[in-house]
């Protein structure tokens, strides 16, 4: 199998009078799927910009906490009248 020349566009990254990078949103396109998975979030989960979703990165990450255990001390139970149901058993 034969892998022909790869087309690459190297654009430069202007700035804008604010410091910030410049978007030519003429070049994009819209791409209904992730629009709808944004929208059909919980309304908790849908940040609006990056400082927004770093915080809530920063807040779940210091709520979180880590526990090693030995895998041979971890236990599955099921329950027959919720067989769907499965629980985590940790010591």
């Amino acid at each position: 199998m034969e892998i022909g020349p790869m087309n690459m566009q190297v654009l430069d990254a202007r700035r804008d009078s604010n410091g910030g990078y410049k978007v030519d949103v003429s070049r994009g396109e819209r791409i209904g799927r992730v629009s709808s998975e944004w929208f059909s979030r919980p309304a908790d989960e849908r940040y609006l910009s990056l400082t927004e979703l770093g915080r809530a990165v920063s807040d779940r990450a210091e709520r979180s906490r880590t526990r090693v255990v030995e895998s041979a001390l971890v236990h599955v139970e099921a329950n027959r009248n919720d067989p769907e149901r499965l629980a985590l058993i940790l010591p």
